[in-house]
Protein backbone atom coordinates (compact mmCIF):
# COMPACT_ATOMS: atom_id res chain seq x y z
CA UNK A 1 0.00 0.00 0.00
CA UNK A 2 1.76 3.27 -1.17
CA UNK A 3 1.48 7.07 -2.52
CA UNK A 4 3.28 9.74 -3.02
CA UNK A 5 2.27 12.52 -1.02
CA UNK A 6 2.18 16.25 -3.30
CA UNK A 7 3.65 18.98 -1.65
CA UNK A 8 0.82 21.60 -0.33
CA UNK A 9 -1.48 18.71 0.44
CA UNK A 10 -1.12 19.37 4.36
CA UNK A 11 -4.38 21.42 5.98
CA UNK A 12 -3.98 24.64 7.94
CA UNK A 13 -4.30 23.80 11.00
CA UNK A 14 -2.26 22.33 14.42
CA UNK A 15 -0.44 19.06 13.48
CA UNK A 16 -0.51 15.83 15.07
CA UNK A 17 3.07 13.90 16.03
CA UNK A 18 1.25 10.73 15.21
CA UNK A 19 3.45 8.48 16.30
CA UNK A 20 6.71 10.30 17.51
CA UNK A 21 7.20 11.12 20.83
CA UNK A 22 8.50 14.81 21.63
CA UNK A 23 11.56 14.44 21.76
CA UNK A 24 11.72 12.26 18.44
CA UNK A 25 9.82 14.65 16.86
CA UNK A 26 11.97 17.36 17.21
CA UNK A 27 15.31 15.74 16.40
CA UNK A 28 13.21 14.92 13.38
CA UNK A 29 12.38 18.28 12.25
CA UNK A 30 15.86 19.56 13.15
CA UNK A 31 16.62 16.39 10.46
CA UNK A 32 14.21 17.70 7.97
CA UNK A 33 15.61 21.29 7.91
CA UNK A 34 18.90 20.12 7.52
CA UNK A 35 17.73 18.24 4.23
CA UNK A 36 15.86 21.52 2.66
CA UNK A 37 12.49 20.10 3.59
CA UNK A 38 9.79 23.08 4.40
CA UNK A 39 8.23 22.64 7.97
CA UNK A 40 4.92 22.92 6.88
CA UNK A 41 5.53 20.16 4.51
CA UNK A 42 6.57 17.78 7.03
CA UNK A 43 4.04 18.27 9.29
CA UNK A 44 1.55 17.80 6.80
CA UNK A 45 2.57 14.32 6.12
CA UNK A 46 2.88 13.11 9.51
CA UNK A 47 -0.13 13.85 10.35
CA UNK A 48 -1.28 12.52 6.79
CA UNK A 49 0.09 9.21 7.55
CA UNK A 50 -0.46 9.31 11.66
CA UNK A 51 -4.05 9.43 11.54
CA UNK A 52 -5.79 6.22 13.39
CA UNK A 53 -9.25 4.85 12.10
CA UNK A 54 -11.40 7.65 9.92
CA UNK A 55 -14.71 8.10 10.67
CA UNK A 56 -17.35 6.78 8.24
CA UNK A 57 -19.61 8.37 6.30
CA UNK A 58 -22.53 6.19 4.66
CA UNK A 59 -24.71 7.50 1.92
CA UNK A 60 -28.32 5.92 1.39
CA UNK A 61 -31.25 6.20 -0.39
CA UNK A 62 -33.42 4.67 -2.58
CA UNK A 63 -32.35 3.45 -6.24
CA UNK A 64 -31.97 6.19 -8.45
CA UNK A 65 -31.76 9.65 -6.26
CA UNK A 66 -28.16 10.55 -7.45
CA UNK A 67 -26.00 8.29 -4.44
CA UNK A 68 -23.22 7.14 -6.67
CA UNK A 69 -23.15 10.48 -8.76
CA UNK A 70 -22.97 12.38 -5.03
CA UNK A 71 -20.27 9.85 -3.74
CA UNK A 72 -18.13 10.78 -6.57
CA UNK A 73 -18.87 14.10 -6.35
CA UNK A 74 -17.86 14.12 -2.51
CA UNK A 75 -14.69 11.83 -3.04
CA UNK A 76 -13.62 14.25 -6.28
CA UNK A 77 -13.04 11.43 -9.21
CA UNK A 78 -15.19 9.35 -10.62
CA UNK A 79 -15.48 5.89 -8.77
CA UNK A 80 -18.55 4.69 -8.23
CA UNK A 81 -20.19 3.70 -11.26
CA UNK A 82 -23.05 5.94 -12.50
CA UNK A 83 -25.54 4.53 -15.07
CA UNK A 84 -29.61 5.93 -15.51
CA UNK A 85 -30.46 2.95 -13.70
CA UNK A 86 -30.76 0.85 -10.65
CA UNK A 87 -28.60 -2.42 -11.24
CA UNK A 88 -25.20 -1.50 -11.26
CA UNK A 89 -22.81 -3.80 -9.24
CA UNK A 90 -19.66 -2.69 -7.91
CA UNK A 91 -16.39 -4.62 -6.22
CA UNK A 92 -15.92 -1.82 -4.37
CA UNK A 93 -18.11 0.31 -1.92
CA UNK A 94 -15.98 2.11 0.21
CA UNK A 95 -13.43 5.24 -0.72
CA UNK A 96 -12.12 7.75 1.06
CA UNK A 97 -12.31 11.54 0.98
CA UNK A 98 -11.17 14.33 2.13
CA UNK A 99 -13.13 18.15 3.28
CA UNK A 100 -11.54 21.32 4.46
CA UNK A 101 -8.87 19.45 5.72
CA UNK A 102 -10.55 16.91 7.58
CA UNK A 103 -10.31 12.92 6.10
CA UNK A 104 -13.32 10.52 5.96
CA UNK A 105 -14.39 7.04 4.55
CA UNK A 106 -17.48 7.38 2.27
CA UNK A 107 -19.75 3.78 2.02
CA UNK A 108 -21.76 4.20 -1.13
CA UNK A 109 -24.70 2.26 -0.85
CA UNK A 110 -26.13 2.81 -4.69
CA UNK A 111 -28.98 1.13 -5.68
CA UNK A 112 -29.50 -2.12 -7.67
CA UNK A 113 -32.82 -3.61 -9.23
CA UNK A 114 -35.45 -4.37 -6.78
CA UNK A 115 -36.12 -8.14 -6.07
CA UNK A 116 -39.42 -9.98 -5.67
CA UNK A 117 -39.54 -8.75 -2.34
CA UNK A 118 -40.05 -5.22 -2.79
CA UNK A 119 -38.59 -2.13 -3.20
CA UNK A 120 -38.82 -0.95 0.30
CA UNK A 121 -37.24 -4.50 1.19
CA UNK A 122 -34.61 -4.31 -0.50
CA UNK A 123 -33.77 -0.35 0.33
CA UNK A 124 -34.04 -1.17 4.20
CA UNK A 125 -31.90 -4.16 3.76
CA UNK A 126 -28.70 -2.31 2.06
CA UNK A 127 -29.33 0.68 3.98
CA UNK A 128 -29.21 -1.41 7.43
CA UNK A 129 -25.83 -2.90 6.63
CA UNK A 130 -24.01 0.63 5.69
CA UNK A 131 -25.60 2.59 8.65
CA UNK A 132 -24.09 -0.27 10.87
CA UNK A 133 -20.47 0.36 9.88
CA UNK A 134 -21.28 4.47 9.91
CA UNK A 135 -20.67 7.37 12.17
CA UNK A 136 -23.22 8.89 10.29
CA UNK A 137 -25.31 8.93 7.40
CA UNK A 138 -25.88 11.33 4.19
CA UNK A 139 -30.14 10.37 3.02
CA UNK A 140 -30.51 11.42 0.20
CA UNK A 141 -33.72 12.45 -1.60
CA UNK A 142 -34.51 13.12 -5.22
CA UNK A 143 -36.17 16.45 -4.54
CA UNK A 144 -38.36 16.53 -7.82
CA UNK A 145 -40.08 13.69 -6.47
CA UNK A 146 -40.60 14.17 -3.27
CA UNK A 147 -40.79 12.15 -0.55
CA UNK A 148 -41.99 8.80 -1.35
CA UNK A 149 -43.34 5.74 0.86
CA UNK A 150 -40.06 4.22 0.41
CA UNK A 151 -38.02 7.39 1.23
CA UNK A 152 -40.10 7.20 4.93
CA UNK A 153 -39.33 3.29 5.66
CA UNK A 154 -35.40 4.43 5.44
CA UNK A 155 -36.50 7.31 7.81
CA UNK A 156 -37.68 5.42 10.28
CA UNK A 157 -34.28 3.06 10.15
CA UNK A 158 -32.95 6.05 10.64
CA UNK A 159 -34.37 6.81 13.75
CA UNK A 160 -33.86 3.58 14.65
CA UNK A 161 -29.99 3.51 14.33
CA UNK A 162 -29.75 6.54 16.31
CA UNK A 163 -26.92 8.06 13.71
CA UNK A 164 -26.54 11.65 12.92
CA UNK A 165 -28.08 12.34 9.67
CA UNK A 166 -27.52 14.92 6.87
CA UNK A 167 -30.49 15.32 4.57
CA UNK A 168 -29.28 15.70 1.01
CA UNK A 169 -32.17 17.08 -1.48
CA UNK A 170 -31.03 16.02 -4.88
CA UNK A 171 -31.20 17.31 -8.38
CA UNK A 172 -31.61 21.08 -7.12
CA UNK A 173 -30.21 22.76 -10.41
CA UNK A 174 -31.21 26.24 -9.80
CA UNK A 175 -32.91 28.67 -7.37
CA UNK A 176 -36.18 27.29 -9.24
CA UNK A 177 -35.82 23.96 -7.28
CA UNK A 178 -35.42 24.61 -3.90
CA UNK A 179 -38.83 25.07 -3.11
CA UNK A 180 -39.17 21.37 -3.87
CA UNK A 181 -36.05 20.89 -1.56
CA UNK A 182 -38.25 22.85 1.28
CA UNK A 183 -41.26 20.13 1.28
CA UNK A 184 -38.85 17.23 2.69
CA UNK A 185 -38.85 19.22 6.19
CA UNK A 186 -41.77 16.93 6.36
CA UNK A 187 -39.72 14.20 6.89
CA UNK A 188 -38.10 15.04 10.19
CA UNK A 189 -34.63 14.98 9.66
CA UNK A 190 -33.81 18.45 10.24
CA UNK A 191 -32.89 21.21 7.54
CA UNK A 192 -32.97 19.48 3.73
CA UNK A 193 -29.66 20.62 1.63
CA UNK A 194 -30.54 21.44 -1.92
CA UNK A 195 -27.87 20.15 -3.46
CA UNK A 196 -26.93 18.86 -7.54
CA UNK A 197 -24.93 15.74 -7.31
CA UNK A 198 -24.51 15.85 -10.91
CA UNK A 199 -22.84 19.59 -11.16
CA UNK A 200 -21.79 19.94 -7.58
CA UNK A 201 -24.34 23.09 -6.82
CA UNK A 202 -25.13 23.31 -2.93
CA UNK A 203 -22.42 20.49 -2.29
CA UNK A 204 -19.80 21.98 -0.06
CA UNK A 205 -22.47 23.49 2.32
CA UNK A 206 -23.94 20.09 2.59
CA UNK A 207 -20.50 18.47 3.37
CA UNK A 208 -19.76 21.44 5.88
CA UNK A 209 -23.04 19.88 7.77
CA UNK A 210 -21.17 16.23 7.46
CA UNK A 211 -17.90 17.22 9.34
CA UNK A 212 -20.54 19.04 11.75
CA UNK A 213 -22.24 15.60 12.18
CA UNK A 214 -19.20 13.53 11.96
CA UNK A 215 -16.72 12.30 14.57
CA UNK A 216 -13.11 13.64 14.72
CA UNK A 217 -12.65 9.73 14.98
CA UNK A 218 -14.74 6.67 14.84
CA UNK A 219 -16.40 5.79 18.56
CA UNK A 220 -14.43 2.21 18.95
CA UNK A 221 -11.34 2.32 20.74
CA UNK A 222 -9.06 -0.33 19.63
CA UNK A 223 -6.85 -1.82 22.10
CA UNK A 224 -7.75 -5.34 24.56
CA UNK A 225 -8.70 -2.81 27.21
CA UNK A 226 -10.03 0.37 28.33
CA UNK A 227 -12.83 1.86 25.91
CA UNK A 228 -12.33 -0.21 23.39
CA UNK A 229 -12.99 -3.57 25.06
CA UNK A 230 -12.13 -7.13 23.74
CA UNK A 231 -10.16 -7.39 20.59
CA UNK A 232 -12.45 -7.03 17.66
CA UNK A 233 -12.23 -10.25 15.09
CA UNK A 234 -13.68 -10.50 11.77
CA UNK A 235 -14.89 -13.81 10.26
CA UNK A 236 -15.05 -12.71 6.58
CA UNK A 237 -15.25 -15.15 3.45
CA UNK A 238 -17.39 -16.07 0.94
CA UNK A 239 -20.74 -17.35 1.06
CA UNK A 240 -20.76 -20.84 2.70
CA UNK A 241 -17.02 -21.08 3.27
CA UNK A 242 -18.07 -22.57 6.81
CA UNK A 243 -18.09 -18.96 8.77
CA UNK A 244 -20.76 -20.18 11.07
CA UNK A 245 -19.40 -23.55 11.50
CA UNK A 246 -16.08 -22.12 12.64
CA UNK A 247 -17.36 -19.76 15.06
CA UNK A 248 -19.62 -22.34 16.62
CA UNK A 249 -16.25 -24.63 16.71
CA UNK A 250 -14.29 -21.93 18.41
CA UNK A 251 -17.22 -21.26 20.62
CA UNK A 252 -17.31 -24.77 21.62
CA UNK A 253 -21.43 -24.55 21.61
CA UNK A 254 -23.68 -24.06 18.40
CA UNK A 255 -24.53 -20.41 18.38
CA UNK A 256 -25.07 -19.85 15.17
CA UNK A 257 -27.26 -21.45 12.71
CA UNK A 258 -25.85 -23.75 9.77
CA UNK A 259 -27.19 -25.00 6.95
CA UNK A 260 -25.31 -26.27 3.69
CA UNK A 261 -27.47 -23.39 1.48
CA UNK A 262 -25.41 -20.52 1.33
CA UNK A 263 -27.00 -17.33 3.08
CA UNK A 264 -28.50 -19.15 6.10
CA UNK A 265 -26.74 -16.00 8.13
CA UNK A 266 -28.80 -12.76 7.72
CA UNK A 267 -27.54 -10.45 9.72
CA UNK A 268 -23.50 -9.99 11.59
CA UNK A 269 -23.48 -12.10 14.76
CA UNK A 270 -21.24 -10.29 17.34
CA UNK A 271 -20.45 -13.54 19.62
CA UNK A 272 -17.75 -12.53 23.00
CA UNK A 273 -15.88 -16.23 23.22
CA UNK A 274 -13.00 -16.96 25.43
CA UNK A 275 -9.85 -18.38 23.36
CA UNK A 276 -6.23 -19.17 24.84
CA UNK A 277 -7.31 -17.60 28.45
CA UNK A 278 -8.19 -14.34 26.63
CA UNK A 279 -11.94 -12.87 25.87
CA UNK A 280 -12.24 -12.14 22.44
CA UNK A 281 -15.45 -10.37 19.74
CA UNK A 282 -16.26 -12.13 16.90
CA UNK A 283 -18.18 -11.11 13.75
CA UNK A 284 -19.46 -13.51 12.05
CA UNK A 285 -20.70 -12.22 8.67
CA UNK A 286 -21.97 -15.40 6.63
CA UNK A 287 -22.75 -14.95 3.13
CA UNK A 288 -26.68 -14.61 2.31
CA UNK A 289 -28.81 -16.58 -0.14
CA UNK A 290 -28.02 -16.78 -3.81
CA UNK A 291 -31.08 -17.39 -5.93
CA UNK A 292 -30.32 -16.94 -9.33
CA UNK A 293 -32.56 -13.71 -9.60
CA UNK A 294 -30.88 -12.28 -7.27
CA UNK A 295 -27.17 -12.93 -8.13
CA UNK A 296 -26.01 -9.62 -8.53
CA UNK A 297 -28.00 -8.11 -5.47
CA UNK A 298 -26.71 -10.87 -3.32
CA UNK A 299 -22.85 -10.48 -4.34
CA UNK A 300 -23.41 -6.44 -3.40
CA UNK A 301 -25.09 -7.34 0.07
CA UNK A 302 -22.43 -9.59 0.92
CA UNK A 303 -19.90 -6.90 -0.40
CA UNK A 304 -21.85 -4.28 1.84
CA UNK A 305 -22.01 -6.45 4.77
CA UNK A 306 -18.37 -7.57 4.62
CA UNK A 307 -17.14 -3.73 4.48
CA UNK A 308 -19.49 -3.15 7.35
CA UNK A 309 -17.86 -5.92 9.75
CA UNK A 310 -14.23 -4.92 8.42
CA UNK A 311 -14.50 -1.58 9.45
CA UNK A 312 -15.51 -2.79 12.98
CA UNK A 313 -12.47 -4.78 13.69
CA UNK A 314 -9.15 -4.90 14.03
CA UNK A 315 -8.31 -8.28 12.58
CA UNK A 316 -9.96 -10.35 9.52
CA UNK A 317 -9.91 -14.13 10.09
CA UNK A 318 -10.58 -14.57 6.11
CA UNK A 319 -11.45 -17.90 5.52
CA UNK A 320 -11.33 -19.94 2.42
CA UNK A 321 -12.35 -23.62 1.01
CA UNK A 322 -9.71 -25.63 0.44
CA UNK A 323 -11.41 -27.62 -1.39
CA UNK A 324 -12.01 -25.33 -3.72
CA UNK A 325 -10.14 -23.24 -6.39
CA UNK A 326 -9.00 -19.62 -5.21
CA UNK A 327 -11.80 -17.32 -6.64
CA UNK A 328 -12.16 -14.16 -7.75
CA UNK A 329 -14.54 -13.47 -4.84
CA UNK A 330 -11.97 -14.72 -2.46
CA UNK A 331 -9.27 -12.11 -3.70
CA UNK A 332 -11.78 -8.87 -3.74
CA UNK A 333 -12.39 -10.41 0.15
CA UNK A 334 -8.55 -10.27 1.08
CA UNK A 335 -7.97 -6.97 -1.11
CA UNK A 336 -10.59 -5.29 1.06
CA UNK A 337 -9.12 -6.26 4.60
CA UNK A 338 -5.78 -5.29 3.10
CA UNK A 339 -7.50 -1.57 1.76
CA UNK A 340 -8.96 -1.56 5.11
CA UNK A 341 -5.59 -1.60 6.68
CA UNK A 342 -6.43 -4.69 9.39
CA UNK A 343 -4.20 -7.27 10.47
CA UNK A 344 -4.91 -10.78 8.40
CA UNK A 345 -4.93 -14.19 8.99
CA UNK A 346 -5.81 -16.70 6.32
CA UNK A 347 -7.82 -19.70 7.15
CA UNK A 348 -8.40 -22.47 5.08
CA UNK A 349 -10.96 -24.25 5.99
CA UNK A 350 -11.88 -28.03 5.05
CA UNK A 351 -8.27 -28.92 5.27
CA UNK A 352 -9.39 -32.39 6.11
CA UNK A 353 -10.87 -33.52 2.96
CA UNK A 354 -7.86 -32.77 0.69
CA UNK A 355 -5.73 -35.59 -0.82
CA UNK A 356 -1.90 -34.86 -1.59
CA UNK A 357 -2.67 -33.93 -5.49
CA UNK A 358 -4.90 -30.84 -3.95
CA UNK A 359 -2.87 -30.11 -1.45
CA UNK A 360 -0.03 -29.54 -4.18
CA UNK A 361 -2.17 -27.71 -6.75
CA UNK A 362 -3.61 -25.19 -3.57
CA UNK A 363 0.16 -24.37 -2.95
CA UNK A 364 0.47 -23.02 -6.05
CA UNK A 365 -2.77 -21.45 -6.22
CA UNK A 366 -1.53 -19.40 -3.18
CA UNK A 367 1.74 -18.69 -4.72
CA UNK A 368 -0.04 -16.68 -7.44
CA UNK A 369 -3.17 -15.51 -6.59
CA UNK A 370 -2.65 -14.71 -3.28
CA UNK A 371 1.17 -13.26 -3.35
CA UNK A 372 -0.57 -9.88 -2.04
CA UNK A 373 -0.58 -11.20 1.53
CA UNK A 374 2.13 -13.51 1.52
CA UNK A 375 3.22 -11.64 4.76
CA UNK A 376 -0.29 -13.29 6.43
CA UNK A 377 -0.13 -16.32 9.15
CA UNK A 378 -1.74 -18.92 7.85
CA UNK A 379 -3.63 -22.00 9.84
CA UNK A 380 -5.38 -25.06 7.86
CA UNK A 381 -8.29 -25.65 9.58
CA UNK A 382 -11.40 -28.11 9.75
CA UNK A 383 -14.80 -26.22 11.35
CA UNK A 384 -15.93 -29.80 10.81
CA UNK A 385 -13.94 -32.02 13.04
CA UNK A 386 -11.61 -29.21 14.92
CA UNK A 387 -8.28 -29.41 13.76
CA UNK A 388 -5.68 -26.94 14.13
CA UNK A 389 -8.57 -25.31 15.67
CA UNK A 390 -5.59 -24.47 18.67
CA UNK A 391 -3.48 -22.87 16.25
CA UNK A 392 -5.84 -19.75 15.22
CA UNK A 393 -4.82 -17.50 18.57
CA UNK A 394 -1.37 -17.83 18.02
CA UNK A 395 -2.06 -16.47 14.81
CA UNK A 396 -4.35 -13.72 15.50
CA UNK A 397 -1.90 -12.71 18.56
CA UNK A 398 0.85 -12.59 16.14
CA UNK A 399 -0.90 -10.28 13.26
CA UNK A 400 -2.31 -8.05 15.98
CA UNK A 401 1.03 -7.83 17.27
CA UNK A 402 2.84 -6.85 13.62
CA UNK A 403 -0.23 -4.55 12.99
CA UNK A 404 0.97 -2.62 16.36
CA UNK A 405 4.98 -2.48 15.81
CA UNK A 406 6.51 0.64 15.94
CA UNK A 407 10.20 1.18 14.54
CA UNK A 408 11.66 4.32 16.12
CA UNK A 409 12.79 6.84 13.71
CA UNK A 410 17.36 6.06 14.46
CA UNK A 411 16.76 2.94 14.22
CA UNK A 412 14.35 3.43 10.55
CA UNK A 413 16.98 5.49 9.36
CA UNK A 414 20.14 3.63 9.86
CA UNK A 415 18.42 0.51 8.39
CA UNK A 416 17.18 2.84 5.25
CA UNK A 417 20.54 4.43 4.81
CA UNK A 418 22.38 0.77 4.64
CA UNK A 419 19.82 0.04 1.71
CA UNK A 420 20.32 2.76 -0.33
CA UNK A 421 23.76 2.36 -0.14
CA UNK A 422 23.79 -1.64 -1.03
CA UNK A 423 20.70 -1.00 -3.55
CA UNK A 424 20.51 2.23 -5.12
CA UNK A 425 17.50 3.84 -6.88
CA UNK A 426 17.46 2.93 -10.70
CA UNK A 427 18.52 5.91 -12.53
CA UNK A 428 16.06 7.66 -14.96
CA UNK A 429 16.38 10.52 -16.83
CA UNK A 430 19.38 11.16 -15.80
CA UNK A 431 18.99 11.38 -12.57
CA UNK A 432 19.01 9.43 -9.28
CA UNK A 433 16.38 9.86 -6.23
CA UNK A 434 17.65 8.85 -3.35
CA UNK A 435 15.90 8.26 0.31
CA UNK A 436 17.07 10.78 2.47
CA UNK A 437 15.17 9.85 5.74
CA UNK A 438 12.23 8.76 7.08
CA UNK A 439 9.76 7.63 9.90
CA UNK A 440 7.52 5.64 11.46
CA UNK A 441 4.12 7.99 11.82
CA UNK A 442 1.58 5.46 13.06
CA UNK A 443 0.70 2.05 13.95
CA UNK A 444 -2.73 0.44 13.45
CA UNK A 445 -1.35 -0.33 10.45
CA UNK A 446 2.44 0.51 10.39
CA UNK A 447 2.52 3.85 8.38
CA UNK A 448 5.66 5.34 7.03
CA UNK A 449 6.54 8.45 5.47
CA UNK A 450 9.52 8.81 3.35
CA UNK A 451 11.77 11.88 2.20
CA UNK A 452 13.06 12.17 -0.99
CA UNK A 453 15.41 14.29 -3.51
CA UNK A 454 12.55 13.11 -6.49
CA UNK A 455 9.88 10.88 -7.75
CA UNK A 456 10.01 6.96 -6.57
CA UNK A 457 8.64 4.51 -8.43
CA UNK A 458 6.41 1.42 -7.36
CA UNK A 459 8.78 -0.85 -7.70
CA UNK A 460 11.62 0.48 -5.99
CA UNK A 461 8.79 1.20 -3.45
CA UNK A 462 7.85 -2.38 -3.10
CA UNK A 463 10.86 -3.29 -3.02
CA UNK A 464 11.61 -0.84 0.64
CA UNK A 465 8.40 -3.15 1.98
CA UNK A 466 9.99 -6.08 1.17
CA UNK A 467 13.08 -5.50 3.34
CA UNK A 468 11.12 -3.58 5.99
CA UNK A 469 9.58 -6.72 6.66
CA UNK A 470 12.96 -9.31 6.40
CA UNK A 471 14.10 -6.65 8.93
CA UNK A 472 11.43 -6.16 11.50
CA UNK A 473 8.77 -8.36 11.17
CA UNK A 474 5.16 -6.82 10.38
CA UNK A 475 4.24 -10.61 9.87
CA UNK A 476 0.20 -10.29 9.41
CA UNK A 477 -0.47 -6.69 8.34
CA UNK A 478 -0.77 -4.17 5.38
CA UNK A 479 2.17 -1.51 5.38
CA UNK A 480 1.25 1.94 4.16
CA UNK A 481 4.36 3.92 2.59
CA UNK A 482 4.08 7.71 1.39
CA UNK A 483 6.75 9.21 0.21
CA UNK A 484 6.93 13.17 0.44
CA UNK A 485 9.29 14.57 -2.56
CA UNK A 486 11.68 18.03 -1.92
CA UNK A 487 10.59 20.84 -3.54
CA UNK A 488 13.00 22.31 -5.64
CA UNK A 489 14.51 25.82 -4.87
CA UNK A 490 12.33 28.70 -5.53
CA UNK A 491 9.67 26.70 -6.10
CA UNK A 492 7.79 26.78 -3.20
CA UNK A 493 4.47 28.31 -3.43
CA UNK A 494 4.12 32.02 -1.36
Amino acid sequence: MNDHIQPGDSAEHEYDHGALGDTEYAEFMELAAEEGFDIEDVEGAIEAAGHGPLPVLAVVGRPNVGKSTLVNRIIGRREAVVEDKPGVTRDRVTYEAEWAGRRFKVVDTGGWEQDVLGIDASVAAQAEYAIEAADAVVFVVDAKVGATDTDEAVVRLLRKAGKPVVLAANKVDGPSGEADAAYLWSLGLGEPHPVSALHGRGTGDMLDAVLEALPDAPEQTFGGTGVGGPRRIALIGRPNVGKSSLLNKVAGEERVVVNEIAGTTRDPVDELIELGGITWKFVDTAGIRKRVHLQQGADYYASLRTAAAVEKAELAVILLDASENISVQDQRIVTMAVEAGRAVVLAFNKWDTLDEERRYYLEREIETELGQVAWAPRVNVSARTGRHMEKLVPAIETALAGWETRVPTGRLNAFLGELVSAHPHPVRGGKQPRILFGTQAGTKPPRFVLFASGFIEAGYRRFIERRLREEFGFEGTPIHISVRVREKRGTKKK
